[in-house]
């Protein structure tokens, strides 16, 4: 049944976008079980959530997993080319969710998608980069000059008194980034936080996860999506060296490319020496580079300067959080003219040096612009995680401070565990006298 609180392109689409949901589901086991026990036990039963999420049909299986909970849920799209239609379309259509999100969408579009969120007056949030947290925390604070004009526009709505207090509601939130994260620590630095939230990215069942093996395939699959390029003998440049850059990395070497690595982190770039990827400076790597993906989650990581130097016919894209990561307004400035499509979501800059460069995804997530996002599979875990972080912090109501939370150990123990099994593996387990050994200290070597 289609909600009136819904915006999505077309739910004709809908019977396509449950067969892919359905799809993702099968492959995702530990999220199962847990929708099994959340529809007997109805721990979320009265809230009210908002997720600010990539809207995608594994996604879609974390809402309903929610829903099954007990929990109303308005989804809206946390980056305008990831939200695949058909799923949108389905989840309004068969499984009664309100969504809010249409491929392709323009900024004024996804702001009065965050307005919807808002006025939906969650109990709790999800977030994918902090936008929604971010929004909320503007207003509650009444600095509506620093917020995007289409939220200012609704909160100056609210009376200026009850601004302070619009969000008391709030239970918590869950974060899913690592930009997020560091996003809402400083937020928490600040004292600007209002609510508690949980860091899921933290957890080492997502980042050492998602971020390594899902990143790191689902960005090598919209590379060769977009290009149709061989990557075997290519030089690749991957900027960043944390999970999600040791998992592109990893994978690119792995199809025979010549991987170079950039970093700021000087422990990193020693680890990635290590790992036997050659280490340079980005002003190095933009000469001899033919793909460059930067993967680091702050901004201008491509500036002017790089564009510049870079050969002819070089592609460029981002796979690490927002546009910001490439300087595309300096590599417009220094174009003579822009092609668009030249293959689906692949832009020619023809800079006036006469080389070209190829933007890929408008420099947005390439593995969510380009391909599907990360599979199944591996958003199991970080999805799981987050279902159990989200009922953690509602059993919880009132008694976690309002700061940046890790996911309690038991969780990320249980999301492991019920992996391993779906998987057919079995563990070893201490002994009493291991356990022992482990936390004495009256026995020696």
């Amino acid at each position: 049944m289609a909600s009136n609180r819904s915006d999505v392109a077309d739910f004709k689409l809908a019977p396509k976008g449950k067969k892919r949901i359905l799809w993702a589901d099968q492959d995702m086991p530990v999220l199962t079980r847990i929708r099994e026990r959340f529809a007997k036990e109805k721990p979320l039963k009265g809230m009210r959530m908002a997720a600010c999420l990539h809207v995608t049909a594994e996604t879609a299986n974390l809402v309903r997993a929610l829903q099954a909970g007990g929990a109303e849920v308005m989804l809206i799209a946390s980056n305008p080319l990831s939200t695949q239609d058909d799923v949108a379309a389905s989840l309004v259509k068969d499984f009664g969710v309100h969504v809010n999100a249409i491929h392709g969408e323009n900024n004024k579009t996804y702001y009065q998608h965050i307005v919807a969120a808002l006025a939906f007056e969650p109990h709790v949030t999800m977030d994918d980069g902090a936008d929604l947290v971010s929004a909320m925390v503007f207003v509650a604070h009444d600095r509506l000059k620093d917020v995007h004009p289409q939220v200012a526009a609704w909160a100056k709505k609210i009376k200026p008194a009850d601004r302070a207090s619009a969000f008391e509601r709030i239970i918590g939130s869950m974060e899913e980034t690592t930009t997020g994260v560091i996003r809402l620590r400083a937020m928490e630095k600040d004292g600007v936080l209002k609510f508690p939230v949980i860091a899921v990215n933290d957890a080492a069942t997502k980042h050492m996860f998602d971020n390594r093996y899902g990143t790191g395939q689902s960005t090598i699959d919209g590379l060769i999506r977009a290009t149709n390029m061989l990557i075997a003998g290519r030089k690749i440049v991957v900027s960043g060296y944390g999970w999600c850059g040791k998992g592109v990395a990893s994978r690119a070497r792995g199809l025979g490319a010549q991987v170079i690595i950039t970093e700021v982190d000087a422990i990193a770039a020693l680890e990635a020496a290590m790992d036997g990827f050659a280490v340079m400076s980005m002003a190095e790597a933009a000469k001899v580079g033919d793909v460059f993906i930067t993967v680091t989650g702050n901004k201008h990581i491509v500036r002017r300067e790089h564009f510049l130097a870079m050969k002819d016919g070089a592609v460029v894209c981002n796979s690490g959080h927002f546009d910001v990561e490439l300087e595309l307004p300096a590599l417009e400035a220094e174009s003579a003219s822009i092609v668009k499509d030249v293959r689906p979501q692949v832009d020619e800059y023809k800079m006036k040096n006469g080389k070209r460069i190829f933007v890929l995804g408008a420099g947005r997530l390439v593995n969510l612009a380009m391909a599907e996002g990360h599979p199944p599979s591996v958003m199991d875990m970080s999805f799981a995680t987050q279902a159990l972080a989200t009922e953690f912090c509602v059993k919880n109501k009132g008694k976690l401070s309002n700061m940046v939370h890790n996911v309690p150990v038991e969780i990320e123990q249980y999301v492991a565990r019920e992996k391993l099994a779906s998987m057919g593996i079995t563990i070893d387990k201490l002994s009493t006298d291991q356990s022992a050994y482990l936390t004495g200290w009256e026995h020696g070597t």
